[in-house]
This record gives C-alpha cells, sequence and structure tokens, in this order.
C-alpha cells in the first residue's frame, strides 16, 4: 500500500513539473486559448449550476443574503447538524441559522437543491486597513442541476424572497408610533415617535357577540390576502373601519386585537398636533405598509364640520344675500383656511390619491357620537365597515366570565342574563366587577358582587325613569293651561 501511494505521488509530482514546463514553453496567448478550451469542455460535461449570494455587495448588507438566512433558518433544523441562533433587537425570537460550512437540502416543485454556508477570512491589507483583525467574508451557495436553472432564477428565488419576508414580517416586534408633540428620549429620526406595542389583547379576549366576532375576523383575513383583487378592481390596498358606541365598550381594545391578529404597527395619529394639510401628508408618506392608522375620537379631535353647518345655516337666508356675500365668503374662507387643517384635507389622507402611496393599510376612527360626525367622512369607501360596540350582552359577559374566572358556566348566569338584558352596563364596568380582589377570590364571590352592582344600576334606571315620566306629564300639563289661556 505504502509503495502505491509512492508510486502515485511521484507520478503526480511528474505531471505538474511537465505541466510547468508546458506553461513556460508555450506562448502566454496559447495557453490561454487551452485553459478556456477546457473550461468549455467542462462546462460541458459538469451538469450543475452554482449560484453565489455574498453578505455584502457594494459595501453595503446584501438584503437577498438577510431574507435568504431567515428562510433557510426554517428548513435547516432537521437536516443540519450545525446551527447558529442570534437575537436582533427588532425580531420578538431567536433566528436559527446555517453554521458555517453547514449544508442542508431544500426541494421545490419536486427538485432538489443544495444550500452551503461558507466563511472566508482573509488579512485587511488595505491602505489604513486595521491589518490586525482578519475580515470575514460570509455568503451562500445555492447548487442545483443545470436543466432547472430557468425554474430556479425564475420562480424557486422569488419564492424564497416572499417566504424569507413573510417570516420575517412575522417575527418582528410590533410598533406603536405617535406624532404627540414633546421631547421623547426614545423616538428615532423623521415626525413620528416610538415604543414597542406589547398590548395582550387579542380577538379570543376580546368581550363581543362571537358571530359579529367571526364578521370581523373574516373581513380581515379577506383584506390582508386581498393583494391580487384589489390590483383587479383598481383600488388602493387600504380599508377602513369606524368603531362607535359608549365609553367603555372597548374601542380601543378592539385595535389592539386586530394589531395582534394581523401583527401591524399602529400609528396613532393625534390631530391637534398637526399645523395644516401639508403636516398630515407628511405625516401619511411616513407611514409604513402593514399598519394601522388611528384617529380616536374623531368628533372631539377638531372641529372639521363647522363649516359646512354654517353653509347650511346661510342656504336658509334669501338669494340677493346670498349672492352678494358669495364672493366675499370664499375669500375669507379660503383665508381662514390656508395653514390650517381642514374636512377636505383629513379626506384626502383617507383616500385621495395620496393615500396611494403605500399598501396594506387600515385606517380606523372611534367616536361616541357617531351622529356628530360628517357623513362626507364615514360614507362607505372611506369607512368600509362599520362597528357597533355595544353594551355588554350575556354572550359578552361569558368571554369576560372566561377570561377573569377561567369558568364557562355556573348557576349564577342564568340571573346575570336576566339583569343584563334589562340593564346597559358596558364591558369595562362587568370587567371591573369579575376582577378577583385578591388572590383567593372565589367566583361567587365575585359573580355576586356584579349581581348587586347589575340590581343597582336597574334601580337607579327605573328611577330615572319616574323622574323622567314625572317631568314629561308636568310639562303636557304646564303646556295645556297656556293653551286655555290663550284659547
Amino acid at each position: 500500500m505504502v509503495d502505491t501511494l509512492t508510486e502515485l505521488c511521484s507520478k503526480l509530482a511528474g505531471l505538474m513539473f511537465i505541466l510547468g514546463t508546458i506553461q513556460q514553453l508555450v506562448p502566454r496567448s496559447f495557453y490561454k486559448r487551452i485553459k478556456a478550451l477546457w473550461h468549455r469542455i467542462e462546462n460541458y460535461f459538469y451538469p450543475y449550476v452554482q449560484i453565489t449570494i455574498d453578505e455584502y455587495s457594494n459595501n453595503k448588507r446584501n438584503e437577498v443574503y438577510s431574507l435568504i438566512k431567515v428562510y433557510l433558518g426554517t428548513k435547516s433544523t432537521n437536516d443540519a447538524k450545525y446551527l447558529k441562533a442570534e437575537m436582533f433587537k427588532k425580531s420578538k425570537s431567536l433566528a436559527v441559522s446555517l453554521d458555517e460550512g453547514e449544508e442542508v437540502i431544500d426541494e421545490f416543485h419536486g427538485v432538489k437543491l443544495k444550500w452551503n454556508s461558507y466563511k472566508e477570512t482573509f488579512p485587511d491589507n488595505s491602505p489604513g486597513g486595521r491589518s490586525q483583525l482578519p475580515i470575514e467574508k460570509k455568503c451562500y451557495t445555492l447548487t442545483f442541476d443545470k436543466k432547472n436553472q430557468d425554474m430556479v432564477t425564475g420562480q424557486y428565488l422569488r419564492h424564497v424572497m416572499e417566504e424569507g419576508k413573510a417570516i420575517e414580517f412575522k417575527n418582528k416586534k410590533q410598533k406603536i408610533y405617535s406624532n404627540e408633540e414633546g421631547e421623547w428620549h426614545w423616538y428615532g429620526k423623521g415626525m413620528w415617535r416610538h415604543i414597542n406595542f406589547e398590548h395582550p389583547a387579542t380577538f379570543d379576549t376580546l368581550a363581543m357577540d362571537p358571530t359579529k366576532k367571526e364578521e370581523i375576523i373574516n373581513d380581515l383575513v379577506a383584506f390582508s390576502k386581498g393583494k391580487d383583487y384589489y390590483s383587479k378592481v383598481g383600488k388602493a390596498w387600504k380599508r377602513g373601519y369606524l368603531l362607535y358606541g359608549p365609553p367603555g365598550t372597548g374601542k380601543s381594545t378592539m385595535i389592539a386585537a386586530i394589531a395582534n391578529f394581523l401583527n401591524y404597527d399602529i400609528y396613532d395619529l393625534e390631530l391637534t398636533s398637526v399645523k395644516d394639510n401639508s403636516g398630515l401628508k407628511k405625516l401619511l408618506m411616513e407611514t409604513t405598509s402593514k399598519s394601522i392608522i388611528v384617529i380616536e375620537d374623531v368628533d372631539c379631535s377638531i372641529d372639521l364640520t363647522g363649516k359646512r353647518k354654517k353653509k347650511k345655516k346661510k342656504e336658509t337666508t334669501n338669494e340677493e344675500e346670498e349672492e352678494d356675500s358669495d364672493s366675499t365668503t370664499e375669500k375669507k374662507s379660503d383665508k381662514n383656511e390656508s395653514g390650517k387643517l381642514t374636512l377636505s384635507g383629513l379626506l384626502n389622507f383617507i383616500d385621495g390619491i395620496w393615500s396611494a402611496c403605500g399598501q396594506e393599510r387600515i385606517i380606523i376612527f372611534t367616536t361616541n357620537h357617531v351622529d356628530k360626525l360628517d357623513p362626507a367622512l364615514i360614507r362607505r369607501g372611506r369607512m368600509d365597515m362599520h362597528i357597533e360596540m355595544s353594551y355588554c350582552k350575556y354572550e359578552a359577559f361569558k368571554v369576560l366570565a372566561k377570561n377573569y374566572l377561567g369558568i364557562e358556566t355556573h348557576p349564577l348566569f342564568q340571573e346575570i342574563q336576566r339583569l343584563l338584558q334589562e340593564v346597559d352596563v358596558s364591558p369595562c364596568d362587568v370587567a371591573e366587577n369579575l376582577m378577583p380582589k385578591n388572590a383567593s377570590g372565589k367566583p361567587e364571590i365575585c359573580l355576586e358582587n356584579l349581581i348587586k352592582v347589575l340590581k343597582k344600576a336597574k334601580r337607579k334606571a327605573s328611577l330615572n325613569s319616574q323622574k323622567n315620566k314625572k317631568s314629561s306629564t308636568k310639562l303636557v300639563k304646564t303646556y295645556g293651561r297656556f293653551k286655555k289661556l290663550f284659547e
């Protein structure tokens, strides 16, 4: 065996000597032609193609490399033996990826493809470089049969990019942004300031009629998957929701549940901090796709309907006065509206041409008094879905009982159901009474406390009803007396 190896090494050494001699004797141009011909022959018979994706391109981090890294992290857990786990600031979970030198086999449309992770280190010899510290060059290589080249470059790599983006979006930390004035030490560049959004609300914990809840969830799912549909019908990929109802009925909790369901960021828009229509447009341009733009208590933010009401009032005056003052009024109106936020500016923000500067956005208005809002602001097409957040009914109560007490049925439920049909009480008030006051609080005690509160509310409502009845009776009698006097 030793003799055979010795003989083989001797022959290889002789071959290398002959090749070196030929390279020196043969003209360089001729040698290059032979080398090129050899590569062509090798490529003709070699059945594989290899694509290399470097970590950096033109001194910038390669986004393609990052997405491949995320994608392979989900494919490598079963096949690869050596993995790396990293935690990034923008991610809410550990990121698993291939370790250097590892490989993983992926399959797409029945075709097997091999991914390898490589890392090269070499000294930094550049002028002014840190010669003591080596430079690391990381890359992924994708190897596949050359007959599948069109499929890989046309479909597979696009699939990897889309899957990588979807995984990255799923694992990202949600944020809530605000345009409120003031100096916050955690805000970043731009007109929005943000902190991490960690509200625990979900549709499972939301106190609402199950049928209405299911309708909202189905609408959200259809919206999030509607990219092709919105493109086909020629509409901007956005949707508006109007949440209205008495205070304490869960409007803010609904917003948090929607954000957690879709994993969207929230932009809490404070209209009182917006100077004019131009500022509102700039704020919109800085929002990202896959986000929720919220304007809470839109009826209290700014007076957007005053001018329209005044205009209707002026229409009741005679035509001659109206014609004389028409030009003057328009000039004053234009002068007053300049440098201010107007209803027209807000409408353009919702569904004007500038509303299409990003994709996959949801706009939510909340209000306690829907009748105070201008019809143009909440018409279908702007606020596509009107969701009434009503007082707590029995189905909503059962959700709260399960959340706070961990029970789904109890003998006292029947009495509570009867009282909820007779009394208007917000889910917020019900939840407060269901919350145990100490660690040893029993469900019976909490339910009994709720029953007491409901009975008290019922008596109060009954007294108010009687007072109103007496007042109306007095008014009728007074009106009758005055009528007799004038007769």
